[in-house]
């Protein structure tokens, strides 16, 4: 894929309950990141979706894709071109008919992680459009199997850096077709398949390092379930 274009399709801000980033500051780090764009996927959250909107105006260069990581009773799915938020906690059948009912494109996060994934089961059979196979927090065997999976659904295998904290994003991200600037061209390009993921897996200090924050940061807001 020559002079593909990279885009994170894995990302939080301030407007998630375990992160800090404005919107503003991905900008410029994407730049640094080598990245040509960016998915705003906060958790059950589409309130960053007008500041997402006020940079697109103001960096055309690059390309913002409006997404949300929905919460279902199952794991976690992530949703692009959507415009309100998603119900919260309910099953991931019923989360995905909402979905598609809103022309959404649906993925799979972290599938085969042990907390917010899905699980192979789930991974190997619900309908969706694509399997997150690379993962920047994930470690190398939970991303390896996820692309094993999508490879063998033949769906669309995304890489996304799951940023919590600003120098994380562009770890991990997807690589579509040259030429590729709008929203409806990654949709698209999603929904056949055209893309492939990119980037590095965790490796095991620094997922020690991210369990210990993550611990914290779930006792900070009193064990409350995302």
């Amino acid at each position: 894929m020559n002079e593909a274009r990279r885009i994170d399709l894995h990302v939080h801000t301030r407007f998630s309950v375990d992160s800090r980033i404005r919107i503003a500051s991905l900008v410029e780090q994407a730049g640094i990141a080598g990245l040509h764009g960016f998915a705003l996927t906060d958790h059950n959250s589409v309130a960053g979706h007008p500041h997402l909107k006020e940079i697109a105006l103001r960096y055309p260069r690059y390309t913002f894709v409006p997404g949300v990581e929905a919460s279902t009773r199952e794991g976690h799915v992530l949703l692009y071109g959507v415009s309100e938020a998603p119900p919260v906690h309910r099953p991931l059948a019923e989360t995905l008919q909402w979905a598609e009912a809103r022309g959404a494109v649906a993925v799979l996060s972290h599938p085969l992680r042990w907390a917010h994934g899905v699980g192979r089961r789930l991974a190997e059979t619900a309908p969706v459009h694509g399997i997150e196979a690379m993962n920047g927090h994930n470690g190398e065997v939970a991303n390896a199997g996820a692309e094993l999976i999508a490879a063998r659904r033949k769906v669309a295998e995304t890489g996304g850096s799951d940023a919590h904290e600003l120098p994380e994003l562009g770890t991990a991200y997807t690589e579509f077709p040259e030429g590729t600037q709008s929203v409806d061209d990654v949709l698209e390009h999603l929904r056949r398949g055209q893309c492939r993921a990119a980037g590095r897996s965790l490796p095991p200090p620094q997922r020690l390092r991210l369990a210990v924050m993550t611990l914290a940061r779930r006792a900070g807001r009193g064990f409350r379930p995302i």
